[in-house]
């Protein structure tokens, strides 16, 4: 009988081991093929059947891909874009999460149903408004105009009420009686408290403003005001794309994402872990 048990066990662990095997191959195989494309010729690129390795390694499409599109300005256009959203969304989510979860206020109810709201519509709804926000004030094809949609985060205040609800009440209590002041008890007491939060919240901030396209190709048709998924989507032709020089652009772009995630690694998985419940 316990023989039987260990090795349905062991069945059950060698099965769950293939399955995560064989689902980590599915999820690496398109980056594989990216790469591997960036190194063949535009006529390989579209065999039918499908070619895997490159006739021969060529490095001429990462030469034609940085001729073809500003990549220091674009670099420099995605790391403030990311700055200053992580920025905004620490900062101003903090504020509102904290009195969100521990302060009384009028229609303190109200006001949080409104930031569900936002989360629960998607993102294109708001585009016109924005852009339009934008245009009149005169400053589309500028760092602020990537950055404005961020400047205020329904994921980032409902995210950080969530860990400030976890904080027992009595330890900003215990601040009170020791003579701090509401914003003293948020800024030296419970905001150190959800250092593991706000980390997660900025990576997730920082992945999600890397990925955005629609808003910096609309809001920004400068390609030197460009953001590094708006400037590649430019190499897409109207009849025809140079796949391999697309590939090699994408791979150049990645670069800074995958340093991100190779650095903050632990937290961005316990974010993710966060985000599940507690």
């Amino acid at each position: 009988m316990r023989s039987s048990m260990k090795s349905s066990r062991q069945l059950t662990r060698v099965a769950t081991y293939l399955a995560l095997i064989l689902g980590s191959l599915v999820m690496i195989l398109p980056f594989v093929w990216m790469v591997l494309t960036c190194f063949k010729t535009q006529a390989e690129s579209m065999l039918i059947p499908p070619k895997i390795l490159p006739s021969q390694w060529n490095f001429d499409n990462f030469k034609t891909a940085l001729d073809s599109l500003p990549f220091v300005d674009l670099y420099i256009n995605t790391a403030l874009l990311i700055f200053f959203r992580v920025l905004c969304a620490i900062v101003f989510s903090s504020m509102a999460g904290y009195a969100f979860a521990k302060l009384n206020f009028p229609f303190k109810k109200a006001l949080f149903g409104i930031v569900l709201i936002q989360m629960m519509l998607p993102s294109q709804i708001f585009i016109t408004p924005q852009y339009l926000m934008l245009a009149r004030a005169g400053l589309t094809n500028s760092i602020f105009a990537l950055v404005f949609p961020g400047l205020v985060s329904a994921f980032g205040t409902f995210f950080l009420r969530q860990s400030y609800m976890a904080i027992p009440n009595e330890i900003a209590e215990a601040a009170y009686l020791d003579g701090c002041t509401k914003w003293q008890t948020f800024t030296r007491v419970m905001l150190p408290l959800t250092g593991p939060s706000i980390a997660a919240l900025a990576i997730f901030t920082a992945v999600f403003a890397y990925s955005d396209l629609m808003w910096p190709l609309i809001a920004n048709t400068d390609l030197n005001q460009m953001t590094l998924s708006a400037g590649l989507s430019t190499l897409n032709g109207q009849y025809s794309t140079d796949f391999p020089v697309l590939m090699a652009g994408s791979l150049l772009a990645m670069i800074p994402m995958v340093v991100l995630y190779l650095i903050f690694q632990k937290h961005f998985i316990q974010g993710i872990a966060m985000t599940g419940g507690k």
